[in-house]
């Protein structure tokens, strides 16, 4: 545990609102402690492409201490907050004894919604952590080992279908991801299975998937996703999910889809750790926060990122995406840094650079400003944006490097089960 010199400023979260906070205020007249149950910070917005086998976990995560290497006010714990004295300014932690602050950053990201079922989260797995990218992975892997087992029965096709729950970026990416690569990549290593029984569901509760974009570009997702031979069913809706089928549930009518692979982009849900700050929470769980991102009654007490309902001069509020939290942490940063009184706090103003999302291989639609692009054009930007924005120049180097080998090759490199021991239930 660090020794107190000066102000100590705790930070709880390593992802894009923590890491930046604590950039911002390395060298600065302040002891910065980061909190956070994983040793690594994540680029979340590169986790379908491991869950999907194009990038491996190093590629996209950087040691939180290797990151903070050199700065001297900066500390690590890796641990897990159980809960906030905003009180007693105390936080406490499930290991380590309890950590006494005089400012503290919240910035614990969200996990999975599964709206009110959360049994299906076993048969459903989200995509928020590297562990659960290397579990969806392996899932996808074991069933083309499994398929080629079954070839010339009616149980194949269960094992080569795949379901994506939610039509945001996620969703999409994922999709569009495992369609390009079950076609064109593990066909050529599973000759005996045939392009016809891989088949791709993307399940979309509203009339539209990636809704934060125009329609006009919504319209082209989904034609570059159709185009790969994804079936996107809209205003669908889950009605339940087994280990063995998904039921989907339009106005009128049911279907069943057989099979024993299901991913779930849905929706977030806010970290149960915001309910013990004993304040306002907005109906996702979201702390509601002050303009200059603090707490009505606790100034010294900051919620950033996914975690924070922030409402803009107009009334709107900031989407829950890194941007958001990487200026959200800089913010806040600046306030501590400079010990400006409440008073005189500057609000916070969200720097809008525009959302990208990416569908397939050279295939992307962006919104910059007033300016819509889609194919080629902007999948590059997104390509240039998302290896730039990676910590450290060896995971910039290695990314770029395997992007360019698949869209020369169509062969991803990180294929790879790694087990103990294969048994053929393993991925019912």
């Amino acid at each position: 545990m660090a020794h107190k010199k000066f102000p100590r400023v705790v930070i709880i979260g390593a992802g894009f609102a923590g890491i930046n906070a604590a950039k911002a205020l390395a060298k600065k007249p302040v002891d910065v402690i980061i909190i956070d149950r994983n040793n690594h910070h994540l680029f979340q917005p590169l986790l379908y492409q491991v869950a999907s086998s194009a990038l491996s976990p190093g590629d996209i995560a950087s040691p939180i201490r290797t990151i903070f290497r050199g700065k001297p006010n900066i500390y690590v714990e890796m641990d897990d907050v159980t809960a906030i004295d905003t009180k007693n300014q105390v936080v406490k932690l499930t290991e380590q004894a309890d950590i006494a602050y005089d400012y503290l950053i919240v910035a614990p990201g969200t996990r999975h919604s599964y709206f009110g079922n959360p049994e299906w989260e076993q048969f459903a797995p989200g995509l928020k952590s590297l562990d659960d990218a290397l579990k969806i992975r392996e899932k996808v892997l074991l069933s083309f080992e499994q398929a080629e087992h079954l070839v010339g029965t009616d149980e194949v096709s269960k094992y080569l279908t795949f379901v994506i729950v939610g039509g945001g970026p996620t969703g999409v990416e994922i999709a569009g991801a495992l369609a390009e690569i079950g076609s064109r990549t593990m066909l050529l290593d599973f000759p005996m299975l045939s392009s016809k029984d891989i088949r791709i569901y993307l399940v979309e509760a509203t009339d539209r998937i990636l809704s934060a974009f125009p329609e006009s570009l919504s319209v082209k997702a989904l034609q570059s996703l159709e185009s790969l031979g994804v079936r996107v069913m809209l205003k669908a809706k889950v009605a339940n999910i087994t280990d063995h089928n998904v039921e989907i549930a339009w106005e009128h009518h049911k279907e069943t889809i057989a099979t024993s692979n299901v991913i779930w982009g849905a929706g977030n849900a806010a970290s149960p750790l915001l309910k013990t700050l004993g304040t306002p929470l907005d109906k996702l769980g979201r702390a509601i926060v002050n303009s200059d991102c603090s707490l009505p009654d606790y100034p010294n007490v900051f919620v950033v990122g996914d975690a924070v309902h922030f409402e803009d001069s107009k009334g709107n509020v900031l989407p829950g995406v890194a941007q958001t939290a990487i200026q959200q942490g800089r913010y806040v940063a600046s306030v501590i840094a400079k010990k400006t009184p409440k008073e005189h706090r500057k609000p916070f103003v969200y720097n809008n650079k525009g959302v990208i999302a990416t569908i397939g291989r050279a295939k992307a639609i962006a919104l910059i400003g007033k300016l819509q692009l889609s194919g080629i054009v902007a999948w590059l930007i997104w390509a240039v944006i998302h290896v730039f924005s990676l910590i450290g120049f060896r995971n910039q180097f290695r990314v770029m490097t395997e992007w360019l080998w698949y869209y020369i090759t169509y062969n991803p490199g990180a294929r790879l089960i790694i087990r103990s021991k294969l048994k053929k239930d393993s991925i019912k």
